[in-house]
Parts: C-alpha cells; sequence; structure tokens
C-alpha cells in the first residue's frame, strides 16, 4: 500500500538545492529496476497549522529547481521505515516543478 500525501493548500518552497542521494560509500544511489540516478531536494513545507523541513526524493533528471522556488510535488509518497531501533518517514515524488509565477523571497 502507497500512502500519498495530499499538497494542496500548502505551500513547498525549496529550502536546499538537489543533491545526488548518495549511499553509505558515497556513490550516488539509483533506483532499483530501472537505473535512474536519485536526488534528494530539501523542501520548507507551509500550512496554516505552521511548517516542516523535509526532504524529497526524486529519479531521473536532477530537478531544475534553486533554493527559494515555490515548487509543485507531484505524488508525493510517504515511506515508513525502521532500522536498528530508528524509525522516521522517507518522501518521494515522481517530480518537483517550479509554480509558475511564484518564488519566495531570498
Amino acid at each position: 500500500m502507497k500512502l500519498y500525501v495530499d499538497t494542496k493548500g500548502k505551500q513547498v518552497t525549496v529550502s536546499r538545492d538537489p543533491e545526488p542521494k548518495n549511499d553509505q560509500n558515497g556513490n550516488q544511489r539509483s533506483e532499483k529496476g530501472t537505473g535512474r540516478l536519485m536526488w534528494s531536494t530539501q523542501v520548507f513545507v507551509l500550512d496554516e497549522t505552521g511548517g516542516e523541513v523535509i526532504s524529497i526524493t526524486t529519479a531521473g533528471e536532477k530537478p531544475s529547481v534553486t533554493v527559494g522556488q515555490i515548487v509543485i510535488v507531484e505524488q508525493l509518497e510517504a515511506i515508513p521505515w525502521a532500522t536498528n531501533g530508528r524509525n522516521g518517514v522517507a518522501f518521494r515524488a515522481l517530480s518537483l516543478k517550479v509554480q509558475s509565477g511564484a518564488s519566495a523571497s531570498k
């Protein structure tokens, strides 16, 4: 089962430029099955209840987004994880695209 997050009504602003998603040896990870390279982009998500910083993983071409831009997140998936007594939620999306006509002040 996939858990998708509704981003309607939320402002998503890039807070760190996309970077390669690396494994523990420093090598860029690739998507299982397709071999597409994976990228991690830090964003700030804001709604009427407050804000949260999350990192979103995408696969394929490096997202063409930069710090301060408001973006549209396509199919944001929340992926719960647990390893060695630690746990959290990872986020993955099909794409991050600049919202036309909008950008936050730097």
